[in-house]
């Protein structure tokens, strides 16, 4: 978008595309922004069409399927799962042919900023050469790397949250017939969640997203024995993935909810997982960054045309960057409730509250939509049956409370 504008944009990637990626189930609410990048048409073509999310729970003897077309907004009825090396490859194509200078191979190793403004990024080239590049912004849109967090020494778990995540992709598991072929579903288990993404050419990616003393009882198992023995506790996902074959080295990332203590300076921002990660179980990570994107091209264009302006757009920057963590993080915190469970499980619209659920699995928090009024009814709801409840309630507070404690992470991936 920068590029767009004129800006001389030079984008370091650290790898080559395509490259392998987690994080394959997109939201309705990022189909808009296809639109605007001018791929919407690419990213068709590679998607698997997703209409809705499935809900399964070891309590409950049916499934719960909310479909998007139900959102608040029936202008977004869908989305896609896709490959991430296809999805991302699209993205940063799509850059280049927009004029920005795309260096693949070339990962940034240290950032000087400068008392008149500017910015000198050193990177090494994967064939050993070193570079310079002097700028007067700098986007740190280095993910789950946390470039600048890092160096800042600002990053920090998120003491409200601390999960892990094992997974793999599969071809030939079993998926449902139909348009529900593409729905994601969720599969709660005694120690956290499993996601489950069908994508195109029968692969799937499963994940088991778990908390920490959970993975520490992987011992001396190698850490695909581990995933597989954790899939097999889990019966409805067992039989959905029997008999089909592994076909990507099982993988582990721990550390998986953090925040750092701020997204901007002067003359820089940190976008989506380089500023902050939560639990995927709503597939809200690359609407975040998408979204933190466009936000970004916005207020850079204006630090730079207009510096007057600068400091309110900055502040209107770390507003919508808190935003969307903030009002996911709210549902994420309380999934595995049991109270929670049961509101997931047989929903109720009374005063649109299950419409408004929809809208912010959707993505549908950053527009215009009129959810807010339901979503404070929706939490005024699960506050009162915590009330009533007591017992429950305590026990799911206790059993949390046990979940989020911190393991050695030095026990946890010695895999």
């Amino acid at each position: 978008m920068l590029a767009a504008k004129g800006y001389d944009v030079v984008v370091l990637e650290k790898a080559r595309h395509p490259r392998f990626h987690i994080g394959e189930s997109l939201l309705p609410a990022n189909l808009p922004l296809f639109e605007k990048l001018g791929v919407a048409d690419e990213v068709r073509a590679i998607g698997m069409y997703k209409p809705g999310a499935e809900f399964v729970s070891p309590f409950h003897a049916s499934p719960q399927v909310f479909h998007f077309a139900d959102a608040w907004d029936k202008s977004m009825p869908y989305a896609y799962q896709v490959r991430r090396e296809e999805f991302d490859e699209i993205l940063i194509r799509n850059a280049a042919r927009q004029g920005a200078r795309v260096e693949e191979g070339c990962k940034a190793r240290a950032v000087e900023f400068r008392e008149d403004q500017s910015v000198v990024v050193s990177a090494e080239h994967d064939d050993g050469r070193e570079s310079e590049w002097e700028a007067r912004f700098l986007v740190d849109a280095s993910g789950r790397d946390t470039f600048l967090a890092n160096r800042f020494q600002i990053k920090h778990r998120n003491p409200r949250h601390n999960s892990s995540a094992v997974y793999g992709h599969f071809r030939g598991a079993k998926r449902h017939v139909g348009t529900a072929e593409g729905n994601i579903t969720i599969f709660w288990f005694d120690h956290g969640w499993f996601w489950f993404i069908p994508m195109m050419n029968g692969v799937t990616s499963v994940g088991m997203v778990t908390w920490p003393y959970f993975m520490k009882t992987k011992g001396s198992r190698s850490l695909e024995r581990y995933f597989l023995d954790g899939i097999a506790s889990c019966p409805a996902l067992a039989a959905r993935v029997e008999g089909a074959a592994l076909v990507t080295k099982v993988e582990a990332t721990g550390n998986f909810s953090y925040v750092a203590e701020r997204n901007h300076g002067s003359n820089y921002v940190m976008l989506g997982d380089a500023y902050a990660f939560i639990d995927p179980v709503f597939s809200s990570g690359v609407l975040l960054a998408m979204n933190s994107g466009m936000a970004a091209a916005e207020v850079i264009d204006t630090c730079l045309a207009r510096p007057a302006e600068a400091a309110a757009a900055l502040k209107r920057f770390d507003r919508l960057m808190r935003r969307g963590p903030k009002e996911f993080s709210w549902f994420i915190y309380r999934v595995t409730n049991p109270i929670m469970r049961e509101f997931f499980m047989d929903p109720k619209n009374i005063f649109r509250v299950k419409e408004a659920l929809l809208s912010v699995l959707a993505g549908d928090i950053f527009g215009s939509t009129p959810i807010w009024r339901s979503l404070r009814i929706f939490k005024a709801i699960y506050y009162l049956a915590n009330i009533v409840q007591p017992r429950v309630a305590l026990r799911g507070w206790r059993r949390r409370r046990f979940n989020i404690r911190k393991v050695d992470d030095a026990a946890l991936y010695n895999a």
